[in-house]
């Protein structure tokens, strides 16, 4: 399993690919339902960050996939 130190690198450099490359999904990366703890004090693990970064690649590949056609 990766480290955190690791994790916490690639979603620092998804976040400004994002932001970067696609400022029109970066504004609903805060709005992300799997950012919000689901209780009062929510434990930091690396397997919550393995998530969050799956979650930030799903929502880019939905985007760009969904926007392909439009490109063209």
């Amino acid at each position: 399993m990766k480290k955190l130190q690791q994790l916490t690198k690639e979603i620092n450099e998804l976040t400004l690919r994002i932001e970067q490359d696609y400022p029109e999904l970066y504004q609903y990366l805060d709005e992300n339902p799997i950012t919000i703890p689901d209780c009062e004090t929510p434990e930091i693990s690396v397997s919550s960050f393995v998530e969050y970064l799956d979650s930030l690649k799903s929502i880019l590949e939905r985007y760009i996939e969904s926007n392909k056609h439009m490109k063209h």
